[in-house]
Order: C-alpha cells, then structure tokens, then sequence
C-alpha cells in the first residue's frame, strides 16, 4: 500500500502517522506544485493525505482515498476527486478550541493581562481598594451556532461556568443536559438578540457563507461579544468591522481570518482588506485555537487508523463523501 504525503505537509505534522500503522505502508512525499510529478506518483497511490484537492488528473482514479487531516472540506473540489475515492476527514480539533474559546472569554471578562500590566506600572485599579470591578461569566447567555462536535465541547465548558447556554443548528437535537435549548436555523435571530457572547462554529459552506450579515449585527445587543473559531467567510468581512468601528456591538474575538500567507510562512499580509487591529474592541489571532501540543498525536491517530482499515478492507470512519463502486469492464458477448 502507497501512501502520497505533501511536501508542503512534510513538515513535522504527519512525522506520527506510522507510529501508528499496524499495516504495511509505503510513504512517498510529492511536490503538488509540480503537476506531472503528481500525476506519476497518484498513478501507484492508494491514498493520499491532503486538506485541498484542485486537481482532474487521469490517474487519480487509482486512488482509493483521500483522508484529510483536518475537519474543514471547503478547499476539496469534490467534482474532481473521482468518484470511486472515498473522501474522510478528522476531527480532534474540538478540545483546543473550547479551552481557547473559554479562555478567551475569561480574558475578554476579566482582563487579567490588563490588570497585571496596571499592576506592574503601581496602578491599584480594578482592586477591591478603589475598583472598577471586572465581570463575570456567570449567569450570561453564551449562544452557540452550530453544535458539532466545537460547538458541544465549547457548551460543557461553559455550563460548568454556570452559564446558559442556547444553540440553532442545522439538525437540532434536544440536549437538556447541557443546553437550555436547541433550536433549527430558524431560532438563529432569537439566538442572536439574548446572547452576551455569540460563538460561531459551524462548517463554511453555501449555507454558511456570510450568514452573519449586516442583519445579524443589527439583531444583537449592543454588548454582545462574537468569536470566530471557524471560518473567516461565515461572517461578512465589511458588515463585521463596521458593527465594531461603530460600536453598534461590544466586541469581537476573531481566529479565523480573509487573507492568509503560504502555509509556513510566518509573516505575511494583514488578515484582512480592514484595519481589524486598530479597533481597542477586538481580540485577535493568527488562526491558533486548535494548535495545541495534544492535536497532532491524535489526528496522527486518526489518519493512520483509516489507513489501516483501508488496508484491512475494513469500513472507514469520518466519511464526508463514500467511494462509488468501480465500474466493471463490459463483458465480450
């Protein structure tokens, strides 16, 4: 069995995956800049490892399937992985991201960078001697759309806080244990209007892309805070910076941006074509949520056992799209 790797992704990232291989597995690294090249190696491949796919190469058909390392599929041009690759994804992503969400939210809260800062200049404010005092999360409406796997670890985490918590989803299931309520897309504005803090965390796709508009701005209160752990195209680049600029709502925690420099290259252009980083409202980063030390061992994980199962005939997991049966050559009369 063959195994394509990146050479982009070459990088440390996937350095676990045959650590984890119980079945006999050759690794080649491909320059996918180099379409040719490409083309040789998918034609002896079985699998390829990638989180992009843009390519209509005959050779391509051979594969069996294309595992991506990540959850996202919006780079994948589905149209032209063949049909009979099957298309799987991995998650893991989930526990850094809540931690982040939580912690940012205590920052946001709390201040406390702020407060050591004051403290080391010889300020006493925001002490119990002279205040002002900071707030807590508890008793806020914490609103979570989308309620995958991000939006259920975000939930636990912030109902240990004592925080309510609402949800609209796509495919709602009543979660009482967690969530006061769970609501379809068509509770997405009553969400909106009594949430402290909105957490955006469904998938980019035709139904997601600018859902937060100039519309949903203007539904939510005028301290309502949004963090972005998702996409970047979710929300409308132009109707988020004026909401903020205009302080027609309190804030803004942002992970996920427009623009991006090439993977490994650590500066590049600003995030995006608006000057996010000049507004005191916003807590920005550079896509770092789920980039913990713990991601890598379990997606590598996850990676190498669809690899095996592949290799063992065995039913793969995480399946975004299955492979469709090979056509058999017709038979001569």
């Amino acid at each position: 069995m063959r195994l394509l790797i990146k050479k982009i992704d070459d990088d440390g990232r996937l350095s676990l995956v045959p650590q984890f291989l119980d079945t006999p597995w050759e690794i080649e690294v491909v320059d996918t800049d180099d379409v040719a090249a490409l083309d040789r190696a998918l034609a002896r491949a079985d699998a390829m490892v990638s989180m992009s796919w843009q390519w209509s190469l005959p050779s391509a058909s051979n594969l069996r399937l294309l595992q991506l390392p990540g959850a996202g599929t919006d780079e994948i041009d589905f149209g032209r992985v063949p049909s009979t690759t099957a298309i799987c994804n991995c998650y893991e992503h989930e526990i850094g991201i809540a931690e982040y969400v939580l912690g940012a939210l205590l920052e946001w809260t709390i201040g406390t960078r702020r407060l050591d800062q004051q403290f080391r200049a010889g300020s006493w404010a925001g002490s119990y001697l002279c205040g002002p005092r900071h707030g807590e999360l508890f008793g806020k409406t914490i609103g979570i759309v989308g309620y995958g796997r991000i939006g259920r670890e975000v939930a636990r985490r912030a109902a240990a806080f004592g925080m309510r918590v609402v949800v609209c989803t796509r495919t709602p299931q009543q979660d009482e244990k967690i969530a006061e309520r769970v609501d379809g897309m068509e509770g997405f504005g009553r969400l909106l209007a009594e949430s402290d803090f909105i957490i955006v965390t469904p998938p980019l796709n035709d139904q997601t892309r600018g859902l937060f508009d100039r519309r949903a701005f203007a539904a939510m209160h005028r301290e309502a805070v949004i963090v972005n752990v998702a996409r970047g195209a979710i929300i409308d680049e132009l109707a988020l910076y004026e909401a903020l600029a205009e302080r027609r709502i309190g804030g803004a925690i942002i992970d996920v941006w427009y623009r991006y420099p090439p993977q490994g290259t650590p500066h590049g252009p600003q995030p995006s074509a608006h000057p996010f980083h000049e507004l005191d409202n916003v807590l920005m980063t550079p896509h770092a949520s789920a980039w913990t030390d713990g991601l890598l061992p379990r997606r590598n994980r996850a990676v190498a056992t669809n690899l095996n199962r592949l290799a063992r005939g065995e039913p793969l997991v995480n399946v975004v799209r299955a492979a469709a049966p090979a056509r058999r050559p017709m038979e001569r009369a």
